[in-house]
This record gives C-alpha cells, structure tokens and sequence, in this order.
C-alpha cells in the first residue's frame, strides 16, 4: 500500500500548525502528531485590533511550524488569512489569544477564534482562514455513472487541493480501483472516499450462506439478506427460524456472524 493512503486518516485540524504558503514550503504530513496541535498560545498586544488581527493569525502559524518539523512525503500547504468585517469597532487589548473554536478544523474554508483575555474591555472575534493542501491525488477522465466499476484507465494523476472537500482523498489506486461509483461522477474530480463504495456480492432477498460461530463451534445455516451485501460490510439476514442476526461479509459472498 502507498504511503500516499495514509493521508486519509489524518486528523486535519491538526494542519492549523503549518506554515503560510506564502513561504512556498514543501511541507509533509506523514508523522503529524499532537504536539503539532499543542504548546503555549501565541499572544501580543494589540493597539488597533482591525489592523493587527490578521498578521498575528499568521505568526501564530508560523510559530507553530518552528516548534514541529514533520517528516515524510509532502503535500503543498497555501494558508490565507481573511479580514475581519469591516463594521466592527474593537477596544485596544493589551494581550489577544488565537485559539481553534470547539468543533471547527482548520482544513479548507473555516475560520480562528481570537479574544482579548487582557483589556479594559473583553471582546472574541472570529477570522476566515482558508488553508489549502495541494498532493498527488487521481483525477477522472471523463463521467462516471452511478452504480459503474472504476477501472484504471478512468483516471489519471494530478496535484488538487486535498482540502477542498471533507471527504478524504484516495491516493493509493488499489483502495478504489474495482470499486463501485456511489453516485454520478463528474470529469475532473479527484476520487475521494465519499465516491466510491465496495462493489454488492448480493442483493436483498437472497438466500445467503451464514457462518455462525460460538464458544467452541461453528454452525453453516443459510438466510435471506435484508439488503445489498458488499464485502467488508456489517449486514443482517432472516434465519429460517424467523430470527434476524447481523453478520459481515466476505468476499466469497458468506456472512461471519457471532452469536
């Protein structure tokens, strides 16, 4: 497998931490680890909040790559930082505090929360902050219909934006060749997780063959499925009996069940 996939699993709002692109650093993602998402908080005074927001959002950036160099395969990191709206009237602060809003990731279009936790008077503001990610990733050729086999040809390798969308990027062609297209796909996208699913080994109502195991044995029944059975996928079957359990299917169509 490529170590290009292991991207997929990466928790992005752990990105908060690298570096401006305008430095136009190769930066790597492989290894990235909680101590990229932690550390004393940036902060300073601030005479002129409209003004200085912005570049102590970027420092703080900055300083955060100083204090973790990654290793490992790169992707193209380009951070931009917005401008608060225009209409706001912010009281001089002696120290202002960058910090992640609960539930926000700093991946794509979202935003940095700053508050004056030193002032006569306490504001919180929040900044637009778009980070974008740019790595290998492989883009269709043409349209794909839902419900079609991805073969190899239907794609072709480009850089893109990984944080474009929410749904990860597959970079290793073996995780979604032989894969089935979850919906209509379009020419020029780049194949992510969300896309694409297992390809169905039955249908609903089929009589399927159910491996039911216990403490010390084994016991080979058949059922019928109660919905489309892909490989991997956790299921439930009617025995004959009328009982209904939950299993997960193999690739030769079975169903491991625990009883």
């Amino acid at each position: 497998m490529s170590p290009l996939a292991s991207f997929s699993s990466l928790p992005w709002f752990c990105l908060l931490r690298l570096r401006r692109a305008l430095l136009r650093t190769t930066l790597v993602l492989a290894g990235l680890g909680p101590a990229l998402c932690s550390g004393p908080a940036l902060a300073q005074a601030v005479a002129d909040p409209a003004a200085d927001l912005g570049p102590l959002t970027q420092r703080w950036l900055d300083d955060a790559l100083a204090r973790s160099q990654p290793a490992g395969l790169p992707l193209r990191m380009e951070v931009s930082v917005g401008q608060l709206d225009s209409r706001l009237r912010l009281a001089p602060c002696a120290r202002v505090e960058p910090y992640l809003p609960s539930g926000a990731r700093l991946w794509g279009r979202t935003r940095l929360g700053l508050r004056c936790v030193e002032g006569a008077t306490a504001w919180n503001v929040f900044l637009p902050v778009t980070i974008k990610a740019f790595g290998p990733a492989w883009v269709l050729n043409g349209n794909v219909t839902s419900g079609a086999v991805l073969a190899a040809a239907d794609a072709s390798e480009a850089e893109v934006d990984w944080a474009a969308e929410a749904a990860p990027v597959i970079a290793n062609p073996e995780q979604w060749v032989g894969q089935v297209a979850s919906r209509q796909l379009m020419a020029g996208q780049a194949v992510r997780q969300s896309m694409v699913r297992a390809p169905h080994v039955f249908r609903t109502g089929a009589q399927v063959r159910v491996v039911a195991q216990g403490p010390g044995y084994a016991v080979t029944s058949s059922g019928q499925a109660l919905s489309n059975g892909a490989v991997g996928q956790t299921m439930r079957i009617r025995m004959g009996n009328g009982r209904i359990i939950s299993g997960i299917v193999n690739e030769d169509g079975t169903i491991d069940a625990s009883l």
